[in-house]
């Protein structure tokens, strides 16, 4: 059985997560940028909160919820971000509970819409989200941009 909860309640995963976050999504110098990120959540901030997925003692996946993840679209928020799930567990529906973990908790915070970008097409519109448009993740990388509305 696969349980998730926030990292704020089990900080002892601190560093698992921000070692996967960081190689799935991270550059050779942006670790520190994944630790600003994922420890700002442990000191009680409203945003960002990160989630993680735990089979008995394991770590098998990482969803954030932030309050901006694209420089260029500081206009949007809230933002699923960095949603990982471990290769022993893809394909088991773990990255829909992980989207789906967010948008609940999303709603019973008072949001009404939810923001992500991907570089690659398919996955999210088979899970209900929107392409709406293309967009720059820093400093020139085309990405794709996405929405959902949570009503």
């Amino acid at each position: 059985m696969i349980n998730i909860v926030p990292l704020a309640d089990y900080p002892q995963y601190l560093q698992q997560v921000v070692d996967r976050q960081w190689r799935a999504f991270g550059s050779e110098n942006s670790r520190a940028f994944f630790v600003s990120v994922v420890e700002s959540g442990l000191r009680g901030a409203d945003l960002p909160i990160t989630f993680i997925a735990l089979q008995e003692d394991k770590l098998v996946g990482t969803v954030g919820l932030w309050r901006c993840d694209l420089i260029s679209r500081q206009d949007l928020t809230p933002w699923l971000a960095a949603l990982y799930v471990d290769e022993s567990q893809r394909g088991s529906g773990l990255g829909l509970r992980l989207q789906q973990h967010v948008q609940d908790y999303s709603r019973r915070a008072g949001f009404s819409e939810l923001y992500l970008y991907s570089d690659f097409n398919g996955y999210y519109e088979r899970h209900g989200w929107h392409y709406i448009g293309d967009a720059l993740d820093y400093p020139n990388r085309p990405v794709r941009l996405y929405h959902r509305a949570l009503v």
